[in-house]
């Protein structure tokens, strides 16, 4: 497989979404445009993680609501991995928490689902030039800007708390760990979970091993309540939508 061959021109996206309408309505809208070109689609987090990897996408377009690891998780990991990635978080509706969560995550903006065709163009467009549209989401909501401002100050130390290491719900776990566990959320064996990675089964069990000693728990069963407690998963079943496509596929 050839490895990341993402565009130049900044203008490329990847579409993460577990239903395949959506996601095949979605990328018609974008392309028809004809200023940006989707490289890739995934269906769940892992196979986010691994398009972005491969593509290297300028914008990142994640539904919120995921099987396995949630769109917000999705959202940390990929700005961890590539921070100039633009990301733009996918929702039915919008309120303060989600806002405040997507925030946190690094997105550049907050889109509902229904949103029209031309205004999803153009955020599209005002994203990739650097402009971060979930700022104006924000500063709408003064309780909610002030709960952002008050975050900022903890990050920077303004306030002398303990910075973001002390929040218990902080992903604990490594980019694999995740993509594991997000796996076991859909209810994979080890074996598929091998298959779905590329990975062998001893591996997959060592990182088990890992993420058991990181959560404090005995079990998988334990793990994925633990990470769901936490927000960091959903459970779902395993996505039906036929894995990921590649553009071009």
């Amino acid at each position: 497989m050839e490895r990341r061959r993402g565009s130049g021109n900044g203008r490329t996206v990847l579409i993460v979404d577990d239903h395949p309408l959506f996601r095949q309505g979605l990328r018609r809208l974008i392309e028809e445009g004809g200023a940006f070109k989707v490289v890739a689609e995934a269906t769940s987090g892992h196979e986010a993680i691994r398009e972005a990897d491969i593509h290297r996408p300028s914008i990142a377009l994640i539904d919120i609501q995921l099987p396995g690891v949630t769109g917000l998780n999705v959202a940390r990991i990929l700005k961890k991995q590539h921070p100039s990635m633009h990301i733009i978080i996918l929702s039915m509706h919008v309120d303060d928490e989600r806002l405040f969560e997507a925030v946190r995550a690094g997105a550049s903006a907050f889109l509902t689902k229904d949103i029209e065709a031309q205004e999803l163009i153009s955020s599209l467009d005002r994203v990739v030039q650097g402009e971060q549209l979930i700022n104006l989401e924000v500063m709408s909501r003064p309780e909610l800007a002030w709960r952002v401002l008050s975050e900022f100050r903890q990050l920077t130390g303004d306030d002398g708390e303990a910075g973001p290491a002390s929040d218990p719900k902080r992903l604990p776990l490594s980019v694999r760990e995740v993509e594991v566990l997000d796996c076991v959320a859909q209810g994979l064996s080890n074996k598929e979970i091998a298959e779905a990675l590329f990975i062998t089964e001893q591996t997959v069990k060592n990182h088990m091993t890992s993420v058991l000693r990181k959560l404090q728990v005995n079990d998988r069963v334990q793990a994925v309540l633990c990470a769901v407690r936490n927000g960091w998963v959903e459970i779902g079943p395993p996505s039906t939508g036929g894995g990921v496509v590649s553009a071009g596929s």
